[in-house]
């Protein structure tokens, strides 16, 4: 099984920077992880087996946001998405995710095969099931679940998924122009 920096499976012989990330919450949006980093390759859907999506992770505007939680049960599946990025330019992306998540590698599924792909997966002391994410929030997470062309039954269940309104005009709005941008740092072919 290729793992995380296994850079042949990906492409990228002799460059141990790229590496496989698994994106399931708001990164699964292209744009928005295109932000986030220097360069981004989407290279489609993936799944985590034996995890389930919750949206309970206190997020820096008080929101809730995706986590991913361990359940051992194989039958409990998250879809998502996986990207080559560059390993040694996280910074920004690090700083964005901020300190409620644990990054770590796990394997992941995907039609060509299983793949270990890095992941974040919040902290313990940062979840709280009362929360409810923001509308922008939500619409970034069913975005990229489009986008990449995800189960149609998935995308509906976030699509379901309850919101509030952020009393943050501003954020919203700087939200939205995310969601309408087509980045430049989007490497789409083979390399």
């Amino acid at each position: 099984m290729p793992s995380v920096y296994d850079t042949a499976a990906i492409g990228r012989d002799g460059d141990k920077s790229a590496m496989y990330y698994f994106a399931y919450g708001s990164n699964m949006c292209t744009a928005r992880l295109a932000r986030r980093v220097p360069s981004v390759r989407p290279l489609g859907p993936a799944w985590l087996d034996g995890h389930q999506l919750h949206w309970h992770l206190i997020g820096n505007d008080g929101s809730a946001k995706c986590n991913v939680r361990a359940t051992q049960d194989l039958a409990d599946r998250v879809h998502g998405v996986l990207f080559e990025l560059d390993a040694e330019r996280l910074d920004d992306l690090h700083a964005a995710e901020g300190p409620a998540y644990h990054f770590l590698e796990l394997e992941t599924g995907r039609a060509q095969g299983p793949v270990t792909a890095a992941i974040y997966r919040g902290r313990s002391e940062w979840l709280d099931d009362s929360l409810t994410p923001f509308g922008w929030y939500r619409d970034f997470v069913v975005a990229g679940a489009v986008e990449h062309g995800l189960p149609t039954d998935w995308i509906d269940g976030l699509a379901a998924v309850p919101v509030a309104t952020d009393p943050d005009p501003e954020r919203i709005a700087a939200n939205r122009e995310i969601l309408q941008e087509t980045p430049d740092n989007v490497i789409l072919e083979r390399r």
